[in-house]
């Protein structure tokens, strides 16, 4: 048997956090509100200041809306681009229609 070389399910996973990245996530964590957590207690916020005008509650929604998409992808994964390769063949009505009267001719002597 050989040795050494590539094995799989060797290694950690891709994507895994280390033991640092870890530390610091668990960290913050314990010490109170997470950057996501607020993120997202900032788009849940839906009480704009009262007697606010027009451009205060714009600027209120374009918070929001800005904490909604910073906190998107901890929550929701981002889709990955797949490549179509398919091998689409094109006919007609009248050939279709030829090939299942040929079928149907074909069926009909065979029973």
């Amino acid at each position: 048997m050989p040795r050494g070389g590539k094995r799989d399910g060797a290694g950690r996973r891709a994507g895994s956090a280390n033991t640092r990245t870890r530390e610091i996530a668990d960290r913050a964590a314990s010490e109170g509100l997470t950057p996501l957590e607020f993120m997202l207690q900032i788009m849940r916020d839906e009480a704009c200041p009262d007697g606010a005008d027009p451009a205060q509650k714009i600027a209120f929604h374009a918070m929001r809306f800005e904490a909604a998409k910073a906190a998107a992808p901890y929550v929701h994964p981002k889709l990955s681009a797949v490549e179509m390769n398919a091998n689409v063949t094109t006919r007609t009505l009248a050939e279709e229609l030829n090939e299942l009267n040929e079928a149907a001719d074909a069926d009909a002597k065979g029973h």
